[in-house]
């Protein structure tokens, strides 16, 4: 193989190396995208989860309920 050959192949192993690592970015990106949206939602469940807590939860005792182990 001459050092054009080489040369060449080495080309084509660093444009497919970067069209990996684009699909790889696009892929980090949608997946930070979810994490946000999850992270979203967790906050939103905690403050009702806090807000019931605090209410009573809308249990007739009239005391407010605690998680076990808190």
């Amino acid at each position: 193989m001459g050092v054009t050959d080489k040369v060449w192949d080495a080309l084509t192993t660093v444009i497919k190396m970067n069209d990996k690592v684009v699909g790889l970015a696009a892929t980090a990106k949608d997946q930070q995208a979810r994490i946000e949206k999850l992270t979203e939602r967790v906050i939103r469940l905690e403050a009702t989860l806090d807000v019931l807590m605090r209410t009573g939860g809308g249990g007739s005792s009239g005391e407010p309920k605690q998680l076990p182990g808190s």
